[in-house]
């Protein structure tokens, strides 16, 4: 039995997201997708003593064009880590998410953000023990049609279950999914426990990063699927 998961890259995901990531065999970063305007793709939330705020990557205005093909503008590197710094250096755990997390933002270039993306993804999953294959779309051949292609790479990846997110239960045609005799299983992203958070009202859809200045090694323990 083999699970897999197929999703766009995110910038600095929320925890659910690794919490997918975890509950698979194998995810597939699902980049050859449409670049869509302000989305999870290049932007998340981080909580700030005014509240919650956007981190966003500039990117330009185009939208026509793959995730995959979008091309990072200078000048957010230093601006994203000192926001970070300026807004987390009281959590507990700060200094030690640092010593891997500052090196990924100053001490490396990148041109697309389907490269940061993934270089942040894949470190975050190292420090929490996610040893989860990771791999890319364009590592397939892929086909045509919304839900045809998410078979074909299950099919490919030699899946027998295809996890899926619950925001696709409006969209996915399940049925052709078992004509190829995969189970479609959704993810549930309830049920999780606050932990400790700064800047007042306890907020979950922030970034992943809120999680792991806060807690460090004891993030797993506010996860469902990180041991």
């Amino acid at each position: 039995m083999k699970k897999v998961a197929i999703l766009q890259s995110n910038y600095i995901p929320w925890k659910g997201y690794f919490d997918l990531i975890a509950a698979v065999d194998e995810f597939i970063i699902y980049d050859d997708m449409q670049f869509t305007k302000n989305d999870w793709r290049n932007r998340n939330q981080i909580k700030t003593s005014q509240g919650v705020q956007w981190l966003t990557l500039p990117v330009g205005q185009d939208i026509r064009r793959r995730i995959r093909d979008v091309v990072l503008l200078d000048g957010w590197q230093v601006k994203h880590w000192k926001t970070l710094e300026n807004n987390y250096r009281r959590a507990t755990h700060f200094s030690s998410i640092a010593t891997w997390l500052r090196p990924i933002y100053l001490d490396t270039s990148y041109t697309h953000l389907s490269q940061l993306n993934s270089n942040l993804i894949k470190a975050v999953c190292l420090y929490l023990g996610i040893n989860t294959r990771i791999s890319c779309s364009w590592d397939y051949q892929l086909g045509e049609g919304k839900t045809e292609r998410l078979v074909d790479l299950c099919m490919q990846a030699g899946a027998s279950d295809y996890i899926s997110g619950p925001s696709a239960r409006d969209y996915l045609q399940t049925d052709l999914f078992q004509a190829r005799g995969i189970d479609v299983q959704w993810f549930e992203y309830g049920g999780y426990p606050e932990y400790p958070q700064l800047w007042g009202t306890f907020v979950h859809g922030v970034s992943i990063l809120d999680l792991l200045f806060n807690c460090g090694s004891e993030s797993h323990s506010y996860m469902k699927h990180v041991a």
